[in-house]
């Protein structure tokens, strides 16, 4: 009987002990998972799709960027504000007048964001545009598209279909970093460029599919005096 019940204390003892273990790992797993999450809403929640101008072209030749044709003064950054998450969409849906205005005007599932960059100095100038990826997951880029109008003609920016071809009506990434990059030459005094963002999730894209669910991806717009390699935002 005595041997009896020390093997069912044994047995009590190693239960808890299984319990505690368990709930050590369930305990720790919680906070490893709020961790990334955290981290995640950190770096693509805490700001929103910006523009940035090389102080040097401002400095060397008096080009600065505005959304506000009524306010033109010098910035190094234009903000065009994201609010929620987007669904997918469909250019077929969008309308037709996207480049006919000022500052923000998103629509239903897309980014919208119309400015300038206008050159106030005396000497021709040239510059560098391009849209860097700072951040992904999930593969979001492989459905995403970025229009860029510049002065009212569009270009679609999308990565490359699983053929390695471009997804039809689009131009292809230059690589996973970068969306696109054009060098503006001969930007004369009083010279005026108007470009408008449009960003969405390509719902006719092969790869636009419920793994997508939950992806997030950061971009940025940059303007800089030479070619330099792409940067990521820390």
């Amino acid at each position: 009987m005595r041997e009896e019940v020390v093997i069912k204390a044994d047995k009590v003892r190693r239960n808890k002990k299984i319990v505690k273990i368990s709930k050590i790992v369930i305990v720790t797993s919680f906070l490893t998972l709020l961790a990334a999450f955290l981290l995640v809403s950190l770096i693509y929640n805490g700001g929103n799709f910006s523009i940035t101008l090389d102080r040097d072209l401002y400095k060397k030749n008096r080009i600065i960027i505005y959304d506000d044709p009524d306010y033109k003064v010098f910035r190094s950054e234009l903000i065009a504000p994201i609010s929620g998450s987007f669904s997918n969409t469909s250019y077929k849906w969008f309308p037709n007048d996207l480049d006919n205005y000022n500052g923000s005007h998103n629509g239903r599932n897309y980014l919208a964001y119309s400015f300038y960059i206008e050159n106030m100095g005396e000497d021709i100038a040239d510059y560098w545009a391009e849209i860097v990826i700072d951040n992904v997951s999930r593969h979001l880029d492989e459905a995403i598209r970025v229009r860029v109008y510049r002065n009212g003609i569009p270009t679609t920016y999308a990565a490359r279909a699983d053929n390695g071809h471009p997804e039809p009506g689009t131009v292809a990434f230059n690589n996973d970093e970068l969306v696109m990059r054009e060098n503006i030459k001969s930007f004369k005094p009083g010279d005026i460029n108007k470009y408008t963002i449009v960003v969405w999730l390509e719902g006719t894209d092969p790869e636009c599919t419920d793994n997508l669910i939950g992806g997030e991806i950061k971009m940025h717009m940059a303007f800089n005096s030479e070619n330099i390699k792409p940067y990521k935002n820390q």
